[in-house]
């Protein structure tokens, strides 16, 4: 039976329409550190499902993103800064175009940071802490500036581990239906989620940190010029194995031969560039492959429209984007493979169509029509 809608009603709906606006706003503004927590929140769920067993809910969220997110964000934007300033450098020689002005505003801030290769060759702490010290204090503006944003992000995925399982309550309660097209799409969500962003990203993030560590303590020991570049292409590796298949061997393999190309050419020992491969396909390659591959194998979305949503994000969005465009792309992904079809059906047939997690406990468990086998991941947070 239709309920009419009273004046206060309306009143009600429209009070709710204000709000919603507002919340959109605050989420556009600083939409940059929200999807940032969503990822810190990825990276530290694994741990935090360990700990939280043994520990307080809030103990274990504040335990897991103490020894994961926080070194994450740390190592990442130490090896993005050296990253910038070696780029820097290139743009000093090569004419890099768009991206020039694009990476322009960061050099400076970048400078906060110490070489890498300076503290290997003279390691001294004291002097390394006073120039950061001195670096902090000419940009605090924007030091401080980031680390507010940090802050929040650590807040928003701080809250998502601890109250992960009230929201998802929550959320059943006010928007299932009861057929279970909700339940189905969140737990969807967050399964591709948690590929994308622990899986995924996390992966390029410790390759670009790993690569930049062996790149960099193998120039300490070069016979002569070493590897050019060594933290950009660090990160240059982390970021192609973002691509698949090929991956990260679009950066190393043509480095490779350059290396080889000049030592023969220079007369150098080949031992440099010969080590220069190995340690690449064993430490950044194979290992990191190894360990993060349960997290990667079982993903749901079609590799190349991942691979355009890592390139497109970024583009469109900026650094963020790298959070954002995956984050798009599944939750729309999922809308068409899930609700579309029942919206597109009609009321009668959404009554009686089969999806993924609606099924009556009298009908027996079969797989989907596409072939997939049915999903019996645990229950997610979120859903």
């Amino acid at each position: 039976m239709d309920v009419p809608l009273s004046r206060s009603r309306a009143a009600w709906w429209v009070a709710g329409f204000v709000a919603a606006a507002v919340v959109a706003w605050v989420l556009a503004s600083y939409v940059g550190t929200f999807v940032l927590g969503v990822f810190l929140y990825y990276v530290a769920r694994p741990a935090y499902r360990r700990l939280q067993p043994r520990l307080r809910s809030t103990v274990a969220a504040a335990t897991a993103l103490c020894v994961l997110a926080v070194p994450v964000v740390l190592l990442v934007g130490y090896t993005l800064a050296v990253a910038a300033q070696e780029l820097g450098r290139l743009a000093q020689t090569v004419d890099l175009g768009p991206l020039a002005e694009r990476i322009d505003p960061y050099l400076d801030v970048s400078a906060v940071v110490q070489d890498p290769e300076m503290l290997l060759r003279n390691p001294d702490v004291i002097d390394a802490g006073q120039l950061l010290a001195e670096g902090v204090l000419e940009y605090l503006p924007l030091v401080g500036t980031a680390l507010i944003n940090l802050f929040l992000a650590l807040a928003v995925a701080f809250y998502l581990l601890r109250d992960g399982p009230r929201l998802g309550r929550w959320l059943r309660g006010t928007f299932g239906n009861g057929t279970g097209t909700f339940d189905a799409y969140v737990r969807a969500v967050d399964e591709d989620l948690g590929s994308v962003y622990f899986g995924n990203i996390l992966n390029a993030f410790i390759v670009a940190i790993v690569a930049v560590v062996v790149y960099t303590v193998l120039n300490a020991f070069a016979p002569a010029t070493g590897i050019p570049y060594p933290a950009l292409i660090g990160v240059l590796a982390g970021a192609a194995s973002l691509i698949p298949v090929v991956g990260m061997k679009l950066v190393y393999a043509p480095v490779a031969v350059g290396l080889f190309a000049r030592a023969v050419v220079a007369d150098e020992p080949l031992w440099f560039p010969t080590a220069f491969v190995v340690l690449t396909v064993v430490l950044v390659d194979i290992i990191p492959d190894l360990l993060l591959r349960p997290y990667v194998s079982g993903r749901n979305l079609h590799v190349g429209l991942v691979m355009i949503a890592y390139i497109l994000g970024p583009l469109l969005f900026g650094w963020y984007g790298l959070f954002l465009g995956p984050l798009v792309l599944v939750l729309v992904f999922h809308f068409a493979r899930l609700v579309l079809p029942i919206l597109v059906a009609g009321e009668r047939t959404a009554t009686t169509t089969a999806i993924p997690g609606d099924r009556p406990d009298h009908e027996p468990v079969e797989a989907d029509t596409a072939g997939e086998p049915p999903n019996d991941s645990p229950e997610s947070d979120l859903a």
